[in-house]
C-alpha cells in the first residue's frame, strides 16, 4: 500500500499503535537520536495523510493515529528538550483556518521549544485575523504555518496577506506533507519545511545575531 520499508515509519502507516510505541521505546533505550526517531515518525504520518487524502483512511483512522502520535511524542519530549538553554525569542505557530490537523504542528512545537524559543501556540483552525493579532502582541520575527489538506492552501495564502496588508514584517515559514518550493511561491512564504527539524534552522536564521 505504501513504498516505506522503515519499521517504525510502517508500524504508524499501518495504525499499529501498540507497536508505534514500543519501537519509540526500544529506540530511546538503544540510544538512537530522538531527532531521528521523530522522523520516522513523521514520514508514518505523512503516509496516513496521504491515505485520508485519497479516501483510503478516513476520520476514524486519522484520530486513532493522533492519538498514538501524542503518546509517541510525550515519551520524547524530555529527550528532545535542549538543556540549559538560553531564551532565544518567541515564534507564534498554528494550523491555518479549515485545517484541524495538529500533529505536524505540536512535533514542531516541540522541537522549537527544545532548541530554546517560546512558542504561542494558536492551535488549529487559524482565521487570518488571529496570525496577524499575535504577530501584533508578541512583535514576533517569525510566524509558523501548518497545513495538511491540500485544500487549505488558499486559507495559508490568506493569512500571509494579511499580515503583509498589516504592515508587519514577520517572516513566515510554512509546513505539511505537501508543502514544497511552488505552494512557498503560491502562498508567498519565506521558507518551507518538510521535517520538523527544518524549524529550528530556519528559527536559528532568523533570530541571528545581527
Amino acid at each position: 500500500m505504501s513504498s516505506l520499508t522503515e519499521p517504525l515509519s510502517t508500524a504508524v502507516a499501518e495504525l499499529e499503535d501498540d507497536k508505534v510505541i514500543d519501537l519509540v521505546k526500544e529506540r530511546i533505550n538503544s540510544g538512537i537520536p530522538p531527532l531521528e526517531i521523530v522522523k520516522n515518525l513523521q514520514a508514518g504520518m505523512t503516509e496516513v495523510g496521504s491515505r485520508f487524502e485519497t479516501g483510503d483512511y478516513f476520520l476514524s483512522e486519522l484520530i486513532l493515529a493522533g492519538e498514538f502520535m501524542k503518546e509517541a511524542m510525550e515519551i520524547l519530549e524530555p529527550h528532545l528538550a535542549g538543556s540549559n538553554q538560553e531564551y532565544r525569542g518567541t515564534i507564534v505557530i498554528g494550523t491555518v483556518r479549515g485545517d484541524v490537523h495538529d500533529l505536524g504542528k505540536n512535533i514542531v512545537v516541540m522541537l522549537l521549544k527544545g532548541a530554546g524559543y517560546n512558542v504561542v501556540d494558536l492551535g488549529v483552525d487559524v482565521p487570518s485575523d488571529k496570525f496577524v493579532e499575535a504577530v501584533k502582541d508578541t512583535q514576533t520575527p517569525l510566524v509558523a504555518m501548518s497545513v495538511l489538506l491540500t485544500g487549505c492552501q488558499e486559507a495559508m495564502k490568506e493569512a500571509i496577506d494579511a499580515l503583509k496588508g498589516a504592515g508587519l514584517q514577520a517572516k513566515v515559514m510554512i509546513g505539511g506533507n505537501y508543502v514544497d518550493e511552488s505552494v512557498l511561491k503560491s502562498v508567498g512564504a519565506d521558507y518551507f519545511g518538510t521535517v520538523a527539524s527544518d524549524a529550528v534552522k530556519f528559527a536559528e536564521q532568523v533570530f541571528a545575531p545581527q
